[in-house]
């Protein structure tokens, strides 16, 4: 049986900021679940319901500058029925809610915080463990860098005396893995600066992304350390918001609405759960497809070769 998706709201407290954290934990549930309204996002969700399953694991999602955490709600329904808990994050100061620490040192310091604080809020449910991974997108990725252990450096553009300076940050040991969509990490350029970030780290980014382009995060990415394991891929076509779930009417016409000429982020997305479901590693030969079927109407089509990885053997 399919389970639904429980939700519980949180107000967490950060006593550094002054602010209250806003967070919902996602999580299966066999209660019904209705549709719930946050500003133009829909999902439907059982409140307050009680949790189904054991030692399930977290994923924490950290949305991009002046966001919000239920553009990913696709993301999340995914990953609810693969058996994770989902920690969405909403980072004041840097949402759509509250944009008025955007770009400043201060939001470099508060957005990893954030995510410390509300993980220290639910994981004393005990229907979840500690094994915790953060999937950060835009502004997300440096989150979820800096939370692993990455050490940033504000900018000059946003320091008082216009010299760049560090931003002292804890590891939290919680934090097992890292996913990283289309991440701006312009913060850890300095020597070192990921050096200490030791879990794995998958990173996407698209063909096409003129905000995190694909050359500048390669080099940033590749002062990972050896244990990182980084897995990482370029996405044949996509832009910055291929990673956001497809937007309602009202925000098409805004920036993560709009895709590349002969992109469909919704096949894209589409394709990457049909590989998962039939327990593909990765789809090679990624490509799109698109023919006009009827006066105003088009077919778009996503597709490639699930393939599954086996272990080198010797010769």
């Amino acid at each position: 049986m399919k389970l639904n998706l429980g939700c519980r709201a949180l107000s967490v407290h950060d006593p550094v900021q002054d602010a209250t954290i806003a967070a919902w934990l996602i999580y299966p549930t066999d209660a019904p679940a209705t549709p719930q309204t946050f500003g133009p996002h829909t999902i439907e969700l059982a409140m307050d319901a009680p949790i189904v399953g054991e030692a399930l694991p977290v994923a924490v999602v950290s949305h991009g500058q002046q966001g919000t955490p239920w553009g990913y709600r696709g993301l999340t329904t995914h990953l609810v029925h693969e058996g994770f808990a989902v920690l969405l994050v909403e980072h004041p100061g840097d949402c759509r809610r509250d944009p008025s620490l955007s770009g400043s040192a201060a939001n470099l310091a508060n957005r990893p915080r954030h995510v410390t604080l509300a993980l220290d809020a639910v994981l004393a449910e005990p229907a979840l463990r500690g094994d915790v991974a953060v999937i950060g997108h835009s502004m997300g990725g440096y989150t979820a860098l800096a939370v692993a252990g990455g050490k940033p450096m504000a900018l000059p553009n946003q320091t008082p005396d216009g010299i760049a300076s560090p931003v002292e940050i804890p590891r939290d040991p919680r934090v097992r893995g890292v996913v990283l969509l289309a991440p701006a990490i312009p913060w850890f350029m300095g020597p070192g600066a990921l050096a200490e970030v030791s879990v794995p780290v998958m990173a996407r980014i698209g063909a096409q992304d003129g905000d995190t382009p694909p050359f500048f995060v390669e080099r940033i990415l590749k002062s990972l350390s050896p244990e990182a394991r980084l897995d990482y891929q370029v996405v044949p076509g996509a832009g910055h918001f291929a990673f956001f779930y497809p937007v309602p009417p009202a925000l098409q016409r805004l920036a993560p609405g709009i895709d590349p000429p002969g992109v469909d982020r919704a096949a894209y997305q589409q394709m990457i759960v049909h590989a998962q479901e039939v327990g593909a590693d990765a789809v090679i030969g990624m490509r799109y497809d698109a023919g006009e079927f009827s006066a105003g109407v088009t077919e778009v089509l996503a597709y490639g070769t699930a393939v599954k990885l086996l272990p080198k053997r010797p010769l």
